[in-house]
């Protein structure tokens, strides 16, 4: 085992067991099936529902019993990304892990998935402590393990509340020690259609030569919630850029288009093959020399990779854009209405930061992120993820992107609606939770709404008086390949949680 020598032991011993189990958004069946047979081996009771989603409940530890109901949740997928060049298959592959001079641990090539295989790491380390082990006290446990947060928290907003009868709850999907969080945004996925129509005229006698690839790459990417404010570049906004600058001195048709792979990561990368050179009679543009047309391009390639430097040098120094001939030749192109529809879109579709709090000094109210664009089949689509602590502004955005695809003659659809959680003035969980870490740090917490989806706001809007806070240890750049677990911190937090579920023990 890779991770055998760091402390705490079964809380690593239980992370290296989940990274060995494939369990990317929608393939977490095998994981699921883990918690279910461990929960099975100690004789602990627990429930599981057609999603896949978890309950593993634990009596309290002897003495313990009248103490208040306590859930811990977090969430069994993660975000499956990988380096160019990497070759893994996330759907039956592990991840491999690596630990950097004893302190820090990340994945060769990938992303790692402590968001959130530290919350299931810790919840199984406290499920198997033993009642009379006097090291783990606790109240009696509900522990959530839910599917999809990372698709639209889909598996927090399908599970069956009424199996819950938890007051508090602590949910570890957080990553940045010394802070709780006490409220979140709301958000939805939202994703605009536009049909593809394609050339009358049949392409066979066109040329590999008229087949072109521009890609955008070496972007930072990252959360759409956590990093939307560092300034960092997506993609595909990027490429639109580029696209509709050459649209307007160059004839070209739009063959394939797409860059990003989840709808709440910053994309990172994105293309765009075109065909040049179209035949007179093609319904789509006039002919075009090719040889022109193709310097005409670098020369704006070379100037892009220059403003895009200076624009994001500080937060994206890697940006690389690349204009080279594609490998194979399609079977079809869009014509010139539908490139010219994909590419307005692109331009004009709101992206990134739309309102900043006027009640809390720098907190993002609103924003939203492209995530995903895709050609399939005969459309193309922009997948968001929208969010604000504001349940109209966030309907408000949708509108906005309704009306431009209506204007296009596309259309929006909508998935994952989830409520913001809203901060409680009183909460009898976060004094305690301040406590615990007073005492262990020797300073207070820092207390903290995020612009951020969590799953809280599905449990709190459903569980009457459910008091909940958010906390947990130091990653850095999740969602990304560069995504990295302090150490140190997780032995910390452990102990955190281990003094917070003690002091709710004793309220009984």
């Amino acid at each position: 085992m890779v991770l055998k020598n760091l402390n705490p032991e079964r809380v690593f011993f239980y992370f290296e067991e989940i990274c060995n189990i494939p369990h990317g958004s929608g393939n977490t069946k095998k994981i699921s099936d883990y918690i279910v047979n461990f929960a099975k081996a100690k004789k602990l009771d627990y429930y599981v529902d057609n999603k896949n989603n978890v309950i593993v409940y634990k009596e309290a530890s002897k003495g313990y019993e009248n103490s208040p109901v306590t859930m811990l949740q977090g969430h069994i997928d993660m975000v499956c990304e990988k380096e160019d060049g990497v070759e893994i298959d996330f759907e039956n592959e592990p991840i491999t892990l690596e630990v950097i001079d004893g302190k820090i641990i990340t994945a060769k090539g990938t992303t790692l998935g402590g968001d959130d295989g530290i919350a299931v790491a810790y919840m199984l380390a406290v499920l198997e402590s033993d009642t009379d082990n006097s090291t783990v006290i606790h109240p009696p446990l509900e522990c959530v393990f839910t599917v999809d947060e990372e698709i639209g928290m889909l598996g927090a907003a399908a599970l069956d509340k009424t199996k819950l009868h938890s007051k508090y709850m602590l949910n570890i999907d957080s990553e940045d020690e010394g802070i709780l969080l006490s409220g979140c945004a709301g958000g939805m996925t939202a994703a605009a259609h536009i049909p593809v129509k394609t050339v009358s005229k049949e392409i066979s006698d066109l040329a590999n030569d008229n087949f072109y690839r521009l890609r955008i790459s070496g972007l930072k990417g990252g959360h759409s919630g956590v990093e939307i404010d560092k300034g960092r570049a997506n993609a595909c906004i990027l490429l639109g850029r580029i696209l509709y600058e050459l649209s307007e001195i160059v004839n070209f048709a739009l063959v394939n288009i797409g860059g990003g792979l989840k709808d709440n990561a910053i994309p990172r990368e994105a293309f765009a093959d075109i065909c040049v050179g179209l035949p007179e009679d093609a319904n789509i543009a006039i002919r075009t020399d090719v040889k022109s047309t193709l310097k005409i391009i670098e020369k704006e390639v070379d100037k892009y990779n220059k403003i895009f430097n200076d624009v994001y040098g500080n937060v994206d120094p890697d940006i690389k854009v690349e204009f080279f001939k594609a490998d194979v030749k399609p079977d079809k192109i869009f014509n010139f209405k539908t490139t010219l529809k994909i590419i307005t879109a692109l331009v004009n579709l709101p992206n990134g930061i739309q309102r900043m709090s006027y009640d809390i000094k720098g907190l993002v109210e609103t924003s939203l992120n492209l995530g995903i664009l895709k050609t399939v089949e005969d459309e193309v689509i922009f997948s968001y993820c929208v969010r604000s602590s504001i349940e109209s502004e966030k309907h408000e955005l949708y509108s906005r992107i309704e009306c431009l695809m209506n204007a296009l003659g596309g259309y929006v659809s909508s998935s994952g609606d989830y409520p913001a959680w809203q901060y409680k003035r009183d909460s009898k969980l976060r004094d305690i939770v301040c406590d615990v870490f007073n005492e262990q740090y020797g300073k207070m917490p820092s207390v903290e709404t995020i612009h951020a989806g969590v799953e809280c706001g599905l449990f709190a809007g459903e569980m009457k008086d459910l008091d909940v806070i958010s906390f947990g240890p130091d990653m850095k750049d999740i969602h990304t390949p560069n995504e990295r677990m302090d150490v140190e911190s997780v032995k910390r937090t452990w102990d955190l949680l281990l003094g917070i579920l003690k002091k709710i023990a004793a309220e009984g």
